[in-house]
């Protein structure tokens, strides 16, 4: 579970304009290094076709557009049209919009050559960074910069997992990124009620499925103080626990039809022993590390099978608060067993297109990554995917029936 380290709002929160124009800065020069990869590599115009995933430099376009949309052109909604400026770029609304440029078109649009693009977002870098020295320290100036900054971090973590999924070298620590493990064991809680979300009239930034804290009771139960191990998966795979349709949902195993999974996705076998792949490098499966790649589907079979459950997203917020010296943080994003739903009083913020349109069909995930920066990581922040999405750094606990 959350370390200490990670506070109840985001770093960047309530930073001043000095703190964040730092860390836009920092920001743009980690995607970037993030796109050295896929240039390195000769992906960076095209990767595999997965809803998850933009082509490497459409994405660099887009996220400097974004901060281009929010902050200089201020535009007080996502909806097209919405901008009071006409963008740098002539054609860069038909490039960049995701309200009316398709995912699948993304693939093949006629866009700026790779320099080209990165001379735009240069020059939206530099003209942000002059607006931000130039207004105000109060939350309404500063939303726009933290909405840029928070949206270039969560693509970053997207583009970071690409790498992985897509067996490409990472040129980076987060390469060899040790996990470190934990001594396992439970923890009973005694249950009541918390206030879940964000609370009204706190300074700094807010993402709008975040508000506002209301008041949820959770009943007492008994949650894992670590997420499931490598080691503990393995028993379950060398138990056939692919093959044993019992164990997995009528959803998960029409997802195990689609994809012939028998182990997690990384994994592969060479006699009697696992190896796994870590951004294009085959290694000794960590026995004692925390399994992760795994979808909704598999983490409820595991679950299944050792006579266990996924907590609720009520119940890991309640954890997470409590501050229990014995929970341990993994640095895998943890899944819950709750779908990703509003919030009461819910209403969409400026950029409408994050949370709204992921209601119901998404699941929730809590916690953070070794890949999430530091300023992203609260006991707030609610990530959400779709249950068969798998190249997330993302792992799960346990709790008792």
């Amino acid at each position: 579970m959350p370390h200490p380290s990670l506070s109840m709002h985001y770093a960047f929160r309530t930073a001043n304009r000095h703190e964040l124009a730092d860390a836009l800065k920092e920001a743009r020069e980690y995607t970037l290094a993030l796109l050295s990869c896929y240039a390195a590599a000769g992906r960076d115009a095209q990767v595999p076709a997965l809803p998850w995933i933009n082509p490497p430099l459409w994405e660099l376009g887009h996220i400097a557009w974004f901060a281009e949309w929010y902050v200089l052109r201020e535009a007080d909604s996502d909806r097209p049209g919405a901008a009071k400026r006409t963008s740098m770029l002539t054609k860069g609304d038909d490039w960049f919009d995701p309200a009316t440029v398709t995912h699948r078109s993304r693939r093949s649009l006629d866009l700026p050559s790779a320099g080209a693009l990165r001379t735009y977002c240069n020059e939206v870098l530099d003209r942000v960074v002059d607006k931000l020295s130039r207004c105000g320290d109060d939350d309404d100036s500063l939303y726009p910069f933290r909405l840029a900054l928070a949206y270039e971090d969560m693509r970053a973590e997207v583009l970071a997992e690409g790498l992985q999924a897509f067996s490409i070298p990472l040129t980076s620590s987060l390469a060899a990124y040790p996990i470190p493990s934990w001594a396992q064991g439970e923890i009973r809680f005694p249950g009541g009620t918390i206030a879940m979300g964000a609370e009204a009239g706190q300074p700094g930034f807010v993402f709008d499925n975040e508000k506002w804290a209301h008041q949820v009771y959770v009943p007492s139960f008994t949650m894992d103080s670590t997420l499931v191990s490598n080691a503990q998966y393995a028993e379950f795979v060398a138990d056939g626990g692919y093959q044993h349709a019992q164990f997995w949902t009528r959803a998960g195993q029409a997802w195990l039809m689609t994809n012939d999974r028998s182990a997690p996705r990384d994994w592969q076998r060479e006699g009697k022993t696992w190896l796994c792949q870590r951004f294009g490098r085959l290694i000794a499966l960590p026995l004692h590390e925390p399994v992760r790649h795994l979808s909704l589907y598999e983490a409820q079979a595991w679950c299944s099978w050792a006579g266990r459950r996924l907590p609720t997203e009520a119940e890991w917020e309640y954890a997470a608060l409590s501050g229990h010296p014995a929970l341990r943080r993994n640095d895998l994003w943890e899944w819950t067993c709750s779908p990703f739903e509003p919030y009461p009083g819910f209403a969409p913020d400026a950029f409408s297109r994050y949370s709204e349109p992921c209601f119901s069909s998404h699941q929730s995930v809590r916690g953070a990554s070794f890949a999430t920066p530091q300023r992203m990581q609260s006991l707030k922040f609610r990530r959400f995917c779709l249950p068969e999405e798998d190249h997330m750094f993302i792992g799960f606990r346990s709790c008792a029936l």
